[in-house]
């Protein structure tokens, strides 16, 4: 599509006072194909040539130069549709998919520039649980739309590895530990240990205040805290990985918070030089009245840092390690505040790349019945979804296609990619309501449902082994081939719109739509049937649905197994 793109703005570029850049971003994909395949907005030249956006179009239409890649041009009201050359679409569509294989929708929009992706960070001593998935799914899908972009990418799982809740755990396991159980099962321990503490807290809030002094030894170097706290860390990333390994997910960093205790001293330096510190009730801040906010808080009256003091030193930090082009915070919507204070910190200090970070905000995953919670044991482990997903997975193969080879590997890649779509294919800034029912439907416009056109096309291709390979996409003329036409030809344009807002789930309706173009295809136009060239084409079409259903899946971290 880009091709006919380049040629729209060659077309125009003489008749308008505007830049092929501002053209490009005027551009806009009509929500009907009958409008054509491209729509420019006459609205903008209205005040300069003083005339209203429909005798503008009209006027436009009337002076441009032929072009073979356009069957017509039409003034639509206030618009100048773009009708592509079907034949030429079809043709060069195919071809490119065909020869660019993986590679098709790449772009090097930002060669040479850094991405750094901040995502997942869950706290250690604590399982995986379901809510994490929003923030780890939707973060790897962002680093491959990304990277397909041309963006060298840096994906950080800035760790929960510092904080009161250590203390808390340090007093925890000194009162009731077991060693034993520690070692067999470490994280669902440490776990039991934590929600303990908070039930015996409850009943003695004496333990809060030896909680709080245990940290503070951990903040003071204390051997016994410090021996502790990295136990938990190590057993906790171990547990972690493995849980990642699961989702095929992995980071060019697992830089935590503590990472940048060394670092805090020099930062509030750095903040005091800029006159922006200033005590209040023994605590240090930087006030953000003039920006609306409440003070950002720095270091607590006990001299304890916070949140915000070690987001300052992991931004500074990551500026000058990797130079970025932009800084991607994928956390929830409830830390937005958090994100705006930090923001304006960085402004407040000088830092003009403060405008290149960016909160990737996102809804709660939440029970029928309120809010999970770590602390009241209502948590649902990620890996009890995921196991439950693959064997409901196992069970339906058993069913359907008993001889199935490799049962197993296809039940995990059905069921895990279930649960991952079922993320992002919701719009990110909405909660979701955690339902067993609606994790395990695999009904409808699912990860299965576009899987299942994949494998259908392999299996349509392995009936056809005696196709040699070649074809004339040119034959490919009817509504339904031209649909499919279409959505290929948009797959680059996709990627680029998944990646600039932020939502994976662009990329998720692209697939579940491509899946379904390919089904109304195949149920109207017969493909083994065919008679001779028109035969050869249809092949050469479905295999290029197949390679961007692939490419698709894999932007989402979802595989595409060949049999189902």
């Amino acid at each position: 599509m880009q091709t006919f793109r380049e040629e729209v703005i060659r077309l125009l570029l003489p008749h308008v006072p505007l830049e092929e850049q501002q053209i490009s971003e005027d551009l806009e994909t009509p929500p009907n194909p009958a409008l054509g395949d491209f729509a420019f907005p006459c609205f903008k030249l209205a005040k300069e040539k003083r005339q209203a956006p429909p005798k503008i179009a009209a006027e436009l239409v009337a002076s441009l130069a032929g072009s073979e890649l356009f069957e017509r041009v039409e003034a639509k009201g206030p618009y100048i549709n773009f009708y592509c050359n079907r034949k030429m679409l079809a043709r060069l569509t195919v071809e490119k998919v065909l020869s660019e294989k993986g590679a098709y929708g790449q772009q090097q929009i930002g060669a040479g520039q850094n991405i750094v992706i901040d995502f997942s960070a869950p706290n250690i001593a604590k399982p995986f649980g379901v809510g994490h998935l929003r923030s780890t799914v939707i973060g790897h899908s962002l680093y491959r739309l990304y990277e397909a972009l041309g963006y060298r990418c840096i994906g950080i799982n800035h760790l929960g590895d510092w904080g009161t809740q250590f203390g808390k755990l340090i007093v925890a396991y000194l009162k009731w530990g077991n060693e034993e159980r520690l070692q067999t099962d470490p994280i669902n321990y440490l776990y039991e240990l934590y929600v303990r503490f908070h039930q015996e807290a409850e009943l003695d809030p004496q333990l809060d205040e030896e909680a709080r002094s245990w940290f503070k030894k951990l903040e003071d170097g204390d051997q016994q805290a410090r021996e502790l706290w990295q136990r938990f860390r190590s057993l906790s990333l171990t547990e972690f990985k493995r849980i990642y390994q699961i989702l095929d997910v992995e980071f060019d960093s697992y830089s935590g918070e503590s990472f940048y205790n060394e670092m805090l001293d020099e930062t509030i330096a750095l903040v005091a030089e800029k006159d922006l510190a200033s005590e209040s009730e023994g605590a240090l801040v930087v006030d953000l009245s003039e920006e609306g906010m409440p003070p950002c808080l720095l270091r607590k009256q006990d001299g304890a840092t916070l949140y915000a003091t070690r987001d300052l030193c992991a931004a500074i930090y990551r500026q000058q390690k990797y130079n970025f082009a932009q800084m991607l915070y994928v956390v929830g919507a409830d830390q937005a505040l958090h994100f705006r204070q930090l923001f304006a910190v960085l402004r407040k200090m000088g830092y003009a790349w403060a405008d290149k970070c960016v909160h990737v905000p996102f809804g709660l995953i939440r029970y029928k019945d309120g809010k999970m919670s770590t602390r009241q044991g209502t948590l649902i482990f990620l890996e009890d979804v995921l196991q439950r997903a693959t064997e409901l997975a196992a069970k339906i193969i058993e069913e359907k296609n008993p001889g199935l080879v490799n049962k197993g590997e296809v039940a995990r890649q059905v069921g895990i990619g279930a649960v991952i779509f079922g993320d992002l294919s919701n719009d990110r800034i909405k909660n979701i309501e955690f339902d067993w029912d609606k994790v395990l439907d695999f009904s409808g416009e699912t990860a299965p449902y576009v899987q299942y056109a994949h494998a259908r096309i392999c299996s349509i291709l392995r009936k056809a082994a005696d196709w040699p390979g070649d074809y004339d996409a040119s034959l490919l003329t009817t509504d339904e081939e031209q649909a499919v036409v279409g959505m290929l030809a948009r797959f680059a344009d996709t990627i680029k719109r998944a990646a600039t807002t932020y939502k994976p789930s662009v990329m998720a309706r692209y697939v579940v739509d491509l899946a379904a173009e390919f089904n109304r295809f195949y149920h109207q136009c017969p493909v083994l049937t065919a008679e001779g060239p028109l035969r050869n084409a249809r092949l050469a079409l479905i295999d290029a649905v197949r390679q961007v259903l692939v490419n698709g899946l894999y932007l989402l971290g979802i595989a595409a197994p060949e049999e189902m």
